[in-house]
């Protein structure tokens, strides 16, 4: 398809650094932009050497990670409601999925896994195209690489502003902008595009929204401090309007950003939930007020970094973001799971959880509990978990234990590497279904549709099923692409950060434009309520 000769591979690129991070920048490609970020990690050592001879984080996972006890997750019998929200409890309830994957027993896609291995090459070849051997310059996936889109480090020009600001401090504004921007980073539909007011730029999808958050924290949008309007408060929040924030990401007839109501009532509710946890977000109400509190944590052991036990930032973001979530999602006694989903391909439950569409799922398996039937993802707290420990170990050197616990991401772009490539094809039934949904939506939103795609609910069985086998190839694909690239990687893994960095998110986004030019949509499309995906 001529997607591994379209782009130049990136030169190398010494610039401005990372403040709190002594090395040297690189630049990669995303989305036809350069990107020009530090090389960065998960924090597991800050000693191994790059071929240049400069000392360079390593990337997670490596063999010098000292052995930290993870705590174990609720039991599901006891407390169902505090599993389905445990980080551990989206790997293991997805396994289930990906095994009916396996024997190609699913209820809305086949399964051809002989095409798995034209992932495989696709990814290496993606891979071997933009960064050179042993790939430790891949940064793990996070929110910060969005900032530099078009090879311009926002990020440390923001952070070179905050003059007489100690390092503390200038990680509680990231951490409050990261927060923000992630939130606002569900799909932004084919249409939209923003114009930055600094250079003039068109941008689009999730780099638009990274800058278009940017522009909006800068401005003092999100805060209710006249004495300092880099951060984010519940103050400033709770006066968010639709009106202010369609004002600032450009939001307008025939530029609209999908699911704006939604983005906003998050925000705004945001705001209550920032001043309910305050032994997680202070007096105040600020995100960044977690790094006090993780740093202060009774199993935060200090050596020469802070070592914080992953775990307990998912705790901070799972319970402390949890009234943020639209109310109609599934829920457990009582208990909103908030991105979590009744399956029919999980096994049944006896007595429904509450969710609109559960009672219409086949009763062909054995009854069983009503937990057992739901499939977790909290996708965008594990990219808000990605994101935010990326200025926490650039520039106060913590290293995070059990970030390995973390899966890939269940949205649209690694999801469609697997549709476009031909492993997962949609059911007749289904795609007819979809099909119709979409030209319901073009009627319904007065649009013209350009190139014709199969759409459903967030909620819908079909995406929950795609997003839950998502999880289970991706986990699939890593050790392939490992052992595909063991001669350049000489010794060395890939982890799944990087891999979903440099391989499976950019390659389903260049697939999708290769099937889809006009648009550059993906192979499914969502009809988006602005909190999934």
């Amino acid at each position: 398809m001529g997607l591994f000769s379209k782009k130049p591979k990136a030169p190398k690129v010494v610039g401005k650094e990372f403040p709190g991070d002594s090395n040297s920048t690189t630049s990669f490609q995303s989305d036809h932009e350069t990107l020009k970020s530090p090389i960065s990690s998960n924090g597991r050592s800050f000693n191994r050497a790059s071929a240049t001879g400069a000392s360079i984080p390593t990337t997670p996972l490596t063999p010098f990670s000292p052995k930290v006890d993870m705590p174990k997750p609720p039991d599901p019998n006891l407390d169902p409601a505090a599993y389905l929200q445990s980080l551990g409890a989206v790997r293991e309830r997805s396994k289930i999925v990906a095994e009916k994957a396996m024997t190609n027993t699913l209820n809305h896609f086949d399964v051809d896994m002989s095409k798995f291995s034209d992932v495989i090459s696709f990814v290496c070849g993606i891979i071997k195209r933009d960064y050179d051997a042993p790939f430790n310059s891949i940064p793990p996936h996070g929110r910060y690489q969005h900032f530099c889109v078009g090879g311009r480090d926002r990020i440390a020009n923001l952070l070179s502003t905050f003059v007489g600001i100690d390092e503390s401090e200038k990680c509680r504004r990231l951490i409050d902008l990261f927060l923000i921007s992630v939130l606002l980073d569900a799909g932004a539909g084919t249409s939209w595009t923003f114009k930055s007011a600094e250079n003039g730029r068109i941008y689009r999808r999730s780099e638009g929204l990274a800058i278009a958050s940017l522009e909006m924290f800068k401005s003092g949008l999100f805060s209710g401090d006249p004495n300092n309007k880099f951060q984010v408060d519940k103050n400033g929040l709770r006066r968010l309007t639709v009106e202010a924030l369609a004002k600032g990401v450009q939001s307008r007839p025939g530029n609209e950003l999908a699911g704006l109501e939604g983005r906003a009532e998050m925000l705004i509710k945001l705001g209550d939930a920032l001043d309910q946890k305050r032994e997680f977000f202070g007096e105040s109400g600020r995100p960044g007020y977690m790094l006090d509190y993780l740093l202060s944590h009774p199993t935060t052991q200090a050596s020469s970094m802070p070592i914080v036990v992953l775990p307990v930032l998912w705790n901070v973001l799972i319970t402390g973001l949890a009234p943020i979530w639209p109310a109609s999602r599934t829920a457990i006694d009582g208990v909103s799971l908030g991105d979590a989903w009744p399956c029919s391909s999980m096994p049944q439950a006896v007595s429904s959880p509450s969710s609109p569409s559960f009672s219409a799922f086949p009763k062909s398996q054995p009854p069983t509990a009503a937990w057992e039937s739901i499939l977790p993802f909290h996708k965008l707290t594990q990219w808000l978990t990605y994101s935010l420990m990326q200025p926490m170990q650039s520039l106060l050197k913590i290293h995070f234990a059990g970030a390995e616990m973390l899966t890939g991401l269940p949205e649209y772009r690694n999801g469609g590497l697997f549709i476009d490539l031909g492993v997962l094809i949609l059911k007749k039934d289904d795609m007819e279904r979809g099909l119709q949904n979409y030209a319901d939506y073009c009627r319904r939103k007065n649009v013209k549709a350009v190139e014709v795609a199969p759409m459903f609910e967030p909620g819908d069985d079909v995406i929950v099923e795609w997003r839950g086998v998502t999880i289970g190839l991706l986990d699939r694909l890593l050790p392939e692409v490992n052992r595909s690239l063991t001669r350049e990687l000489n010794g060395s893994e890939l982890t799944l950060p990087q891999l979903l960095e440099a391989g499976s998110w950019k390659g389903g986004r260049e697939i999708a434009e290769v099937s889809r030019p006009n648009t550059k949509e993906p192979p499914i499309l969502i009809d988006s309520d602005g909190t999934v995906f």
